[in-house]
């Protein structure tokens, strides 16, 4: 996994060594606002300025609307520097409605903004897409698919085969065969794998 930039935010800091290598060879940083007390060297520390601890105001990024949350807000950032490939960390845990809220972010900044976003955690990583896509994988590996409007959904190398689920449960819980699947649909949507 390679990327322009890691942002990182303000929830549960990961443990896992996946996430924390991808954010060791990062080659930007980007704090959301009280983030930065995680990652102490980021570049910059976007967000409206109410977490930040006094000694990082030099680089903070103060945007004071309330549109949108500092998650976007650091996103906006990076894509003003022209960085497209972008892992988020630390944006699950501490609050449920954050972590749904941001997950559900990554649609907007895939379709909205043209961005190819992951969110990482400790269990696995999110990844959306559209259209037709091959995953790697390996057999065993737990994945889930989430439907964001597509009518048809079918799969390639997963234990039960995909469809236009209308409810977000019923892709879940799904396997991996080999070391890839594909999905072919018709639309967006977003897929979970876990890492072990």
């Amino acid at each position: 996994m390679c990327f322009d930039a890691v942002i990182v935010a303000n929830g549960t800091f990961p443990s896992h060594p996946m996430p924390l290598a991808i954010l060791k060879k990062a080659p930007h940083v980007v704090a959301c606002d009280g983030a930065v007390r995680y990652v102490p060297d980021a570049e910059v520390v976007v967000g409206d300025g109410d977490s930040v601890p006094a000694e990082y105001h030099e680089r903070l990024i103060q945007i004071n609307e309330q549109e949108d949350n500092d998650l976007t807000k650091a996103t906006r950032y990076c894509m003003a520097q022209g960085w497209h490939r972008i892992a988020y960390l630390s944006a699950t845990g501490k609050r449920e409605d954050h972590t749904l809220g941001n997950i559900s972010l990554l649609m907007r900044y895939f379709r909205d903004f043209g961005l190819q976003p992951i969110m990482l955690t400790d269990d696995g990583f999110f990844t959306p897409a559209k259209g037709d896509h091959t995953f790697k994988a390996f057999a065993g590996q737990q994945v889930s698919i989430f439907n964001f409007g597509c009518t048809a959904i079918h799969s390639e190398g997963l234990k039960w085969n995909a469809y236009a689920y209308e409810q977000w449960w019923q892709g879940t819980l799904n396997e991996a065969l080999a070391d890839r699947f594909k999905l072919h649909a018709d639309g967006c949507y977003m897929v979970y794998q876990t890492w072990e």
